[in-house]
């Protein structure tokens, strides 16, 4: 193992990947491999990873904890949905996870509450997975094959990031919250402010924030495209600790006086105000008052970006005792049956619900389009994390994100609404919280690993909706393919395959699956793909920050299933860039120029890809056959992704192996 003298090393970061490296060196951008502790998979990603698990022949999961949560597709309006919800059950028996059932909670908040430990790794199938470093830990969001390794006991590869260190100060006013925070970062950003880093918050400004108000800026810190986000573990997460009855769980872990970072960042807390992030990006954010008065029909409370007791009682105190504006639909998704009990025992639930409220069952849901659909329209506001378009369900959707005061504040008004003009508007000054000390732990639908004898005697549950891994044969030495679509800048997953409550029921039906791909650009993109496959395959052309989003890797299953080679991009979002190479898919960077040139239709040739892959330079010439011009492009894989593409994927290759 190696590791740095650098003072970044001295950084949370720093210790926390120097404590788990098993492999390589921690300079920024070097491929480093660590050691997994923990691991988190959530049911519209999880199909995939168990499947996975079963081609990878495992008998028992090699990490200290594995949970398996089922929050995405809680709609059972058919069998498929509840056909996985078995299949999820009868995997965890069988391969020694613990199980969260339908209903108990959001998986990033149940695990933090229930699971998280400072000082631990943590990887996740779902991009939202870094909520975790509220606690001190590292937490990664990564597809759901390399979950699926981790869980089998491999070591997990990235390239190492930068340490990205923002000092908060001072403490936020009344009326404004965690999520106006990583919303003020992402106004200063962007969606790609992060990439290959790991944001790291410290400062004095860090002690006024709770450990749950740390899980917001935590969870959106993937917004900006960062590896993850970090904070201290410290006097605060202590007290989160012992409110869940896990006191003996806690380590401090703190940054030195003299640790530097590799990239500098300050935020004044007392200076941050209300924000909002407009229609389709997390990054398209202003102030609240840029939007003040714009009508809205929907407003909805819940998601991993706003999950504590905290969020939905300061939304429940400024609607007390009156009622929303009757244009409005006021929808609350609480994230766990535990946060549900403590709000009903303080009274918040009724107050919500005297409001107008609409109460939902713990989960995800209207995050991804599971229910709660707004019309193609009117405006939702909502305190998720993403509104990507067509996310929501409806295919051309104006979602605004906030905070829940924001949020709340609205809904009585019917427009969008500065919390801080409540006491002059409504005469109502900013709610005081008295909040448990507590939590009303409740873990009964937590099911616990088998014992491996027991585990030995279990059989797989698959109903007729769970499918098979597609096939992944060796990559050819020569491509020549069709562009079949070209895209912009910050093309999401949600646009490359569509979550949703149509969509997502047949994540683990791949051929069923890969008809949505592409929908909302080319609706024929699915048939030209099938027509093309087994003879030439395709090639798909994008702007920058291509695959940002879900780390759903069916965004790389599907269009590889319908005969995907390559895809020439300006840039790529990191998770995606892993799993296109996971799944056998060729990821190479061009120039803006050449993107410009390239059409659909046109036919692209790569020659000697083995011989150019294994050299020593990244990069190669793509030919234009149709225009008759070449365009030079970068591969940027380590030796080891060489390996893993040439073999046709990961599985494959851990096969060969």
């Amino acid at each position: 193992m190696t590791t740095s003298t650098s003072t970044v090393a001295r950084t949370v970061t720093g210790r926390l990947i120097g404590a788990h490296l098993v492999e390589g060196e921690m300079t920024p951008g070097a491929e480093i491999a660590l050691r997994i502790d923990q691991t988190l998979t959530q049911d519209a990603t999880g199909t995939m990873v168990m499947l996975e698990l079963e081609a990878m022949g495992l008998d028992r999961a090699r990490t200290e904890v594995s949970v398996q949560y089922v929050d995405h597709n809680l709609l059972q309006s058919g069998s498929r949905n509840a056909e996985d919800h078995e299949f999820l059950r009868s995997a965890c028996r069988r391969f020694g996870l613990w199980y969260s059932k339908a209903g108990n909670g959001v998986s990033h908040p149940t695990h933090m509450q229930r699971f998280g430990v400072p000082g631990k790794t943590l990887v996740g199938s779902d991009s939202h997975t870094p909520a975790a470093g509220s606690l001190g830990m590292l937490a990664i969001g990564l597809g759901g094959i390399e979950v699926a390794r981790a869980i089998a006991g491999e070591p997990v590869y990235l390239r190492m990031p930068e340490v990205w260190g923002v000092r908060l100060t001072n403490e936020l006013r009344p009326w404004v919250s965690a999520k106006d925070v990583i919303l003020e970062m992402l106004r200063r950003h962007g969606v790609k402010g992060g990439v290959n880093r790991v944001v790291e918050y410290y400062g004095p400004g860090v002690d006024t924030l709770t450990a749950m108000d740390r899980h917001v800026i935590a969870n959106m810190g993937a917004e900006l495209g960062a590896t993850s986000t970090v904070f201290p573990s410290d006097e605060r997460v202590r007290e989160f600790l012992r409110s869940e009855q896990r006191g003996d769980d806690y380590v401090e872990l703190v940054a030195d006086e003299d640790a530097e970072y590799d990239v500098h960042e300050a935020i004044d807390l007392a200076a941050v105000e209300p924000m909002v992030a407009k229609p389709r990006s997390p990054g398209n954010v202003v102030p609240v008052p840029e939007v003040a008065g714009t009508e809205i029909e929907q407003v909805v409370i819940g998601s991993s970006a706003n999950p504590g007791l905290r969020d939905f009682a300061i939304a429940a105190a400024i609607v007390r005792g009156r009622q929303t504006d009757p244009s409005v639909s006021f929808d609350v998704n609480p994230t766990s049956r535990q946060i549900l009990q403590d709000l009903t025992k303080m009274g918040a639930t009724l107050d919500l619900i005297a409001a107008g409220a609409r109460l939902h069952q713990s989960g995800c849901l209207g995050c991804i389009g599971m229910g709660q659909s707004p019309t193609s329209h009117g405006n939702s506001l909502r305190t998720m994390p993403r509104n990507f378009p067509g996310r929501s369900g409806t295919a051309d959707d104006h979602v605004y994100l906030c905070s829940p005061e924001t949020a709340a504040a609205s809904a009585l008004t019917g427009v969008i609404t500065d919390p801080r003009t409540l006491p002059e508007r409504l005469g109502l000054e900013h709610p005081i919280l008295d909040l448990p000390a507590e939590s009303s732990v409740n873990a009964a639908m937590l099911e616990e690993p088998l014992s491996a004898d027991e585990a030995a005697e279990v059989e797989l549950v698959k109903g007729a909706n769970i499918g098979d891994l597609p096939e992944l044969t060796a990559y050819p030495d020569q491509v020549e393919a069709p562009v079949l679509v070209k895209v912009g800048d910050d093309i999401s997953t949600d646009t490359i395959m569509p979550a949703g409550a149509e969509a997502l029921p047949y994540r683990s039906n791949i051929p069923k699956l890969a008809e949505f791909a592409f929908r909302d650009v080319d609706g024929d993109y699915p048939r030209k793909a099938l027509d093309s496959r087994d003879d030439t395959g395709h090639v798909i052309v994008g702007g920058s920050n291509y695959g940002q989003g879900s780390s759903r890797e069916h965004a790389a299953i599907a269009p590889r299933y319908l005969g995907l080679r390559m895809v020439l991009a300006q840039s790529f979002a990191r998770i995606h860039w892993q799993n296109l190479v996971n799944f056998g898919i060729l990821p190479l960077e061009l120039d803006e120029a050449d993107y410009d040139a390239i059409e659909v239709d046109d036919v692209l040739s790569l020659d000697g890809v083995h011989d150019a892959l294994t050299g020593d330079v990244e990069q190669l010439t793509v030919r234009n056959t149709t225009q008759g011009t070449e365009y030079a492009v970068r591969h940027r894989l380590s030796p080891r992704q060489v390996e893993v593409l040439l073999a046709g994927g990961l599985i494959p290759w851990l096969r060969d192996r």
